[in-house]
This record gives structure tokens, sequence and C-alpha cells, in this order.
């Protein structure tokens, strides 16, 4: 029998993923407003001690377009749902950039780049989804 605690902890950890859900389809669209190829979305909310609930991962073709890109995920996120990445790192040379939103991480690569660390493979057991440019 489930208690009244266990099912508030479980109640809150579906709205949580509700909520990260929801912001990863956010962060879709503002990829997908950019042409950003290959991208999907990796869910980790039932490895344990995973990281965060999601990574959403895509490639472009050029430093500009993977800055574009972010640009355009941070304009998405602030318009619709009024979130700010927790940290964002790699606008240097932007072969990567990583945006974390904490139960959301988004990960913007250059084609080579993406090829050389393949976090899809070393993320195997997550479940993916993949969103293609309509």
């Amino acid at each position: 029998m489930i208690t009244f605690a266990q099912n508030r902890i479980y109640m809150a950890a579906k709205v949580q993923k509700n909520e990260s859900e929801r912001l990863s389809e956010v962060i879709i669209e503002g990829i997908l407003d950019k042409k950003g190829e290959e991208i999907v979305r990796l869910d980790l909310s039932n490895i344990p001690n995973s990281v965060s609930n999601y990574f959403v991962v895509c490639h472009a073709n050029s430093k500009t377009q993977v800055e574009a890109i972010a640009g355009s995920v941070e304009e998405h996120t602030l318009k619709e749902l009024k979130a700010k990445p927790w940290h964002r790192e790699g606008f240097e040379n932007a072969e990567w950039i990583l945006l974390d939103y904490v139960d959301v991480v988004v990960h913007i690569f250059q084609t080579e780049t993406r090829t050389f660390y393949n976090l899809e493979k070393l993320w195997a057991d997550a479940e993916i989804k993949n969103f293609d440019l309509k």
C-alpha cells in the first residue's frame, strides 16, 4: 500500500518531469528555428544518478550557426517560460556550447565535435527521441 508521503513524492516527481519535458520542447523549437541538425532528446529520468532529466543534442556546420542556435534557445526559453540557463559555456570557440537548465542540458556541437564525443553512445541506455526539420 502506498502511503500519503510516497504518493506526494511520486506526484512531485511527475510534475517535475512534465515541466522538464515542456522545457525540452521549447528548447527544440529554438533549435529548429535556426536549422539545427539531427536533434535528439535523451530521456535520462529513469537512469540512476543521471545529471538531469533530459539532454537535448544537435549540431551545426559552423561556429556562427552554433552561436545562433544557442541564442535562439535562450530567446525561446526566456520568452515562453521565463527560464534562463543556470550555467552556459563554450561560447569562446563555439565547437560545443552547453546550456544547463538543470533539469535539461542542451549540447550544441559543430559536426566534427559531435562525432568525436558521441554523447548518444555514452548515454546509450537513455530513451532517445529524434526531431527533424519539418
